[in-house]
């Protein structure tokens, strides 16, 4: 049997509420399947951290995390931390860090929960979002100058590299051919005349090592209505950091509430741990009720069991899932009064056999 070192950090308001949740699944899934097993070391970073210490996570935190299998996240930001100040203190230095170059965000309708659109689901929305996740217009590089004066002025440069673009479009290439062999890539080359057109022509350079695929190239805008009004027409979807960033909450929202979004953060070589995470956020009027929903942790939970290359007990994840989405207990946001353990609790019993305290 495998043990897998899992560092865990649950972060700020639901988020310490939703990962023990993920972790019940987890274990149970690695029971289940008597395939592997889960050792988990608990990290305290978050803004409640850097009321104290002045920092997201200490100089060497990166380091600390650096033998993991992989990293699972719950939730950060807090009222009096400007989401700025938590964003580069934590996620992005890991991010940039690990060279998590791949966001990867499934947008499915799970049956028994509706989408916002009208006549849309499970069959009609289905869409694998690959966002650039390391360089483009969240590279950091720029600067405020003259703070406070009337010739106030601030810089924000986005940084596009050959290799970034190249990388990122070749691994969504590899998935559209696992799925349906659609790529559509977001851009914005009408007015981006020189990052957008460079991401169109190394796009189309790697296109050509697919000819099986098929690549549509849609204006971020477009692509961003066809998602809204034909989104069984869609099936792999790629873009740069902004774009995939703007578009992955649009699919989220389409799946019908923010409780079911989950994301992955990916070093697909393997080189350094990877990060698994809900995208909801920290939800702090809601903190302390215990009824946050878990399913998008949960879920987050199942793509980290992938990338370990554990299929079978990701699979299992996924169809407990999917039972409870259609059978419940559901949580508020859903329409329900099912607390958030009640939740983790039935995704759990649905894996098979009792169900672990």
């Amino acid at each position: 049997m495998t043990t897998y070192k899992l560092a865990v950090i649950p972060g700020d308001g639901v988020g310490m509420e939703v990962i023990p949740e993920g972790l019940r699944v987890l274990r149970r899934a690695g029971e289940v399947t008597g395939s592997f097993a889960i050792e988990t070391t608990d990290f305290e970073w978050s803004c409640e951290y850097y009321t104290r210490t002045g920092r997201m996570m200490p100089e060497d935190g990166l380091s600390q995390l650096a033998d993991s299998d992989a990293i699972y996240l719950g939730a950060v930001g807090y009222p009096g931390v400007p989401d700025h100040v938590s964003l580069w203190g934590l996620l992005l230095p890991i991010r940039q860090g690990f060279d998590q170059y791949v966001n990867l965000r499934p947008c499915q309708v799970l049956d028994g929960i509706p989408s916002p659109l009208r006549d849309k689901g499970p069959a009609e929305i289905d869409i694998l979002c690959i966002r650039e996740n390391t360089e483009g217009e969240y590279s950091g590089l720029g600067g405020r100058f003259h703070v406070g004066r009337p010739e106030e002025s601030a810089v924000q440069t986005s940084m596009f590299t050959r290799r970034g673009v190249e990388r990122i479009a070749r691994y969504a290439m590899d998935r559209a051919r696992e799925r349906r062999k659609s790529l559509a890539s977001a851009t914005k080359s009408n007015a981006l005349q020189y990052t957008a057109v460079m991401w169109d022509e190394i796009v189309a350079e790697v296109a050509a090592d697919y000819p099986d695929v098929e690549v549509t190239t849609y204006h971020a805008d477009a692509l961003a209505a066809r998602m809204v009004t034909a989104p069984e027409t869609l099936d792999v979807v790629v873009g740069s950091n902004l774009f995939g960033d703007i578009l992955t909450d649009l699919g989220g929202a389409l799946q019908g509430s923010l409780g079911l979004p989950a994301s992955a953060n990916l070093n697909p070589e393997r080189k350094h741990p990877s990060m698994f995470e809900p995208v909801h956020g920290s939800a702090p009027r809601r903190a302390g009720q215990g009824v946050a929903n878990p399913m998008a942790t949960v879920w987050a939970g199942a793509l980290m069991l992938e990338h370990l290359g554990e299929k079978e007990a990701a699979g299992l994840v996924m169809d407990a899932l999917r039972y409870v989405a259609k059978n419940g207990p559901r949580t508020k946001d859903l329409g329900g009064t099912a607390k958030t353990v009640d939740v983790g609790i039935a995704v759990a019993a649905a894996l098979g056999g009792a169900t672990p305290d």
